[in-house]
This record gives structure tokens, C-alpha cells and sequence, in this order.
């Protein structure tokens, strides 16, 4: 006899899927709560507490958030697989490809 197994999804809240979104953003763009607090005229434990879910994020924040990332708002709410997708090319940090990281020394040209 075969049993179907239950598949259990959990999900976000929308705190939860706009502190993940933001956290996101930072990681792709390469900014830090610092320069996410000054893009809202916060200050960085202002955006510490808002990520830690002791603090909410209002939907003022949320709108000048999205606005700095250069997103739509809705993407930002939709959590941070859609906020990354949205967020534009050249915002994103371009990784470092390995073994580029130092120029190596020109060789002499044999005699």
C-alpha cells in the first residue's frame, strides 16, 4: 500500500519576507545597515532592529527602501527571491573571479 506523503509548506509572514528581502538587497548590492539607515535618514540601529524583528518595517520604509534599490515596493513585499530579480544590473556587486584578485609580475622576454 503506498502513502502519499504531505508535503508541509511553511510561509513568510510579510515582516519575515521584507526583513529577508532587504537582507537580500544588502548582500547583493554590497551595502550595510549604515548606508541602507542613511538612504532612509535613520540611524544604523534603527535598521538593526527593524532586520532583527524587534522593530517593524512601515510601509514609509518599505517605499523608501525599494526606492533606493530602485525596485518597485511590491517587489520588496513579495519577499527576496522577487526583490532580487527585480533589482537592477548595474546595482548588483560584481564577485571577484578567482585568481584576478592580484596582477601578476610581466616576465622578461628571454634573451
Amino acid at each position: 500500500m503506498l502513502r502519499s506523503a504531505r508535503l508541509h509548506v511553511v510561509r513568510m509572514t510579510l515582516e519575515e519576507r521584507v526583513r529577508a528581502a532587504v537582507a537580500a538587497l544588502m548582500h547583493a548590492t554590497g551595502e550595510s545597515q549604515t548606508d541602507v539607515a542613511a538612504a532612509l535618514g535613520v540611524s544604523q540601529a534603527q535598521v538593526s532592529r527593524r532586520q532583527s524583528g524587534s522593530a517593524a518595517w512601515s510601509l514609509a520604509d518599505c517605499d523608501a527602501v525599494a526606492e533606493h534599490f530602485g525596485i518597485d515596493p511590491l517587489d520588496l513585499l513579495a519577499g527576496p527571491t522577487r526583490a532580487f530579480e527585480a533589482l537592477p544590473q548595474e546595482r548588483r556587486r560584481r564577485p571577484a573571479r578567482r585568481g584576478t584578485a592580484r596582477a601578476l609580475p610581466e616576465r622578461e622576454a628571454p634573451p
